[in-house]
C-alpha cells in the first residue's frame, strides 16, 4: 500500500490505569520512526475533546516528559466517558460523526489511535467504518486498556497486572493488621475492589495467599457467582473459628441470585445509564454484623487501585508500551480497524507476543472469569487462575523520587490552533 502522509492523533478514554500513559508513550515514540507521519497530536479528554477541537501538539513535548509517561499514572491527555450511540441516539450520533470528520479533515488527521476499554474499542470501530464509508483515507487503531481485564481475544489487558499486584499487596498488609488484632471475639474486614460485570480484579487478590490456605483473602466474591447469603455467612463463621479473623474481597458488581447488584443505587445513573454502585462492601458489612454480631470493617480501594504507579508491574508497563508501538507500526503498514492483542506463548517461563485483532470482534463484547477457574463452592479462584495471573505482576516499575515522593510527569499541553467554528 502506498505511504499515507498526514498527522497522527491519539486520545484516551474511560477509567485510567497506572500504565495507560505507557501506551501513549509507545505511540509517540514509534510514530517518530515513520516518515509518513508528520505532526503528532493528542486529543484532550478523549472523543469529547476531539469534538470540541481541543488538540495539543505532542511534538512540542520534551523527550523526558514523553519517556516519563512510561511510569506516570492516570490519563496524561485527559479522558472521558462519552458514547457515540447510533442505536439509542441516532441523530446525535450522526451529528457527532460529522463533527469528528470535520476535525479530522481540518487537521489532516490520517492516523487515529484510541486507548481504552470496551466502549472505546467500539468507538474506534465505528470511526474506522465511517472513514471507509466516507472514502476518507485514515488508519484507525484501538489500543487496549482496562483494569477490568474484560476485553475479548487478548490474553489480558494492559492495566490489569498492575492493579492486581497492588490489590494483592493491600490484602496482604491489611490481613496482617487485622490478624494481629484478632481475639477470641473474632473480626471481619471486607475489601471492595473495582469490577462491575467481571470479577478479574477481585480474583487477582487470591495471589496474596501465595499457596497458603491460612493467608488472606479467605473469601473472594465475584460478580460471576450469584451471592448466596447463607453460604457466605457459614463460610465466614468457619473462617473465624479457624483463624479468629476473616478477610473478604468483593467485586463492586457483586450480584444476588436475581442478577441484581447488591451495592447498586438505582436512584442515580452514570453516563452510560448504569445504576451507580454505592457500596457492596457496606451491604456485606450489614449482613455480617446483623446476622453474626461480628466486629466488621470495610476498606474501599477506589481510585487508589488504578492509580498506584509506585508499585506497578514492570511486565504490565512493557506490554502497554509495546501495544502502543505495534498499533503505530500496523497503521504505517496500511492496516486499519484493528487492536493489538497480547498472546501468551507460555506461562512458566512467561513469554508473550503482540498480534492484531479485528475491532469487530472486540467492540461491546465482555470476557468473564471462566467458571472452571473458580473453586466449586465459588468462594476462591483456583490454581488455574493463579497460573494465569501470577506472571502478570512480575517486576516493579522504577519511578524517580524527590524528597521521598514519586516524581511523575505533566505534559505541557501546548494547544493546536483551532480551525473550525465552535461545536454547536
Amino acid at each position: 500500500m502506498a505511504e499515507l502522509n498526514g498527522n497522527l492523533l491519539v486520545a484516551q478514554s474511560g477509567g485510567p490505569t497506572s500504565v495507560i500513559n505507557a501506551s501513549v508513550a509507545g505511540v509517540i515514540m514509534e510514530a517518530g520512526h515513520h516518515e509518513g507521519i508528520e505532526e503528532i497530536y493528542g486529543g484532550l479528554n478523549g472523543i469529547l475533546g476531539i469534538l470540541n477541537e481541543d488538540l495539543i501538539d505532542l511534538g512540542d513535548e520534551k523527550r523526558s516528559a514523553v519517556e516519563g509517561l512510561r511510569y506516570t499514572p492516570a490519563a496524561a491527555l485527559g479522558t472521558c466517558r462519552y458514547k457515540i450511540d447510533f442505536k439509542k441516539k441516532p441523530e446525535k450520533a450522526a451529528k457527532d460523526m460529522d463533527r469528528l470528520f470535520e476535525v479530522f479533515q481540518a487537521h489532516n488527521i490520517r492516523y487515529f489511535f484510541y486507548a481504552g476499554g470496551n466502549d472505546s474499542q467500539d468507538t474506534a470501530h465505528k470511526i474506522h467504518l465511517e472513514a471507509v464509508k466516507r472514502g476518507y483515507e485514515m488508519r484507525v487503531m484501538g489500543v487496549p486498556k482496562t483494569i477490568d481485564n474484560d476485553l475479548p481475544c487478548t490474553d489480558h489487558c494492559p492495566g490489569y497486572g498492575s492493579v492486581i499486584k497492588f490489590n494483592a499487596t493491600v490484602v496482604t498488609e491489611v490481613g496482617l493488621d487485622v490478624g494481629s488484632m484478632a481475639t477470641d471475639d473474632g473480626s471481619c474486614c471486607i475489601i471492595e475492589v473495582m469490577g462491575r460485570a467481571a470479577g478479574w480484579i477481585a480474583a487477582g487478590t487470591v495471589l496474596a495467599k501465595q499457596g497458603d490456605p491460612a493467608r488472606p483473602p479467605h473469601i473472594v466474591l465475584l460478580p460471576e457467582i450469584a451471592f448466596d447469603e447463607a453460604a457466605f455467612l457459614a463460610k465466614v463463621k468457619e473462617t473465624i473459628a479457624a483463624h479468629k479473623y476473616c478477610i473478604v474481597v468483593c467485586g463492586e458488581g457483586l450480584k444476588n441470585a436475581a442478577g441484581e447488584e447488591i451495592g447498586a443505587d438505582k436512584t442515580r445513573l452514570d453516563a452510560f445509564g448504569h445504576a451507580v454502585l454505592a457500596g457492596a462492601a457496606e451491604k456485606l458489612k450489614e449482613i455480617v454484623q446483623g446476622r453474626l454480631n461480628l466486629k466488621t470493617r470495610t476498606v474501599l480501594l477506589g481510585y487508589a487501585q488504578r492509580a498506584a504507579a509506585h508499585f506497578a508491574s514492570q511486565t504490565d508497563a512493557e506490554e502497554a508500551y509495546t501495544c502502543g508501538a505495534v498499533a503505530v507500526r500496523a497503521a504505517a503498514d496500511g492496516r486499519s480497524g484493528l487492536m493489538p492483542k497480547i498472546v501468551r506463548l507460555s506461562s512458566n517461563p512467561y513469554k508473550w507476543t503482540v498480534e492484531l485483532e479485528d475491532l469487530a470482534n472486540i467492540a461491546n463484547v465482555e470476557h468473564f472469569v471462566p467458571r472452571d477457574w473458580i473453586s466449586e463452592d465459588g468462594f476462591l479462584p483456583n490454581e488455574k487462575f493463579v497460573e494465569y495471573a501470577l506472571p502478570l505482576i512480575a517486576g516493579e516499575v522504577k519511578v524517580p523520587t524527590k524528597d521521598g515522593l514519586p516524581q511523575y510527569v505533566t505534559l505541557a499541553r501546548n494547544p493546536v490552533e483551532k480551525k473550525l467554528a465552535p461545536r454547536a
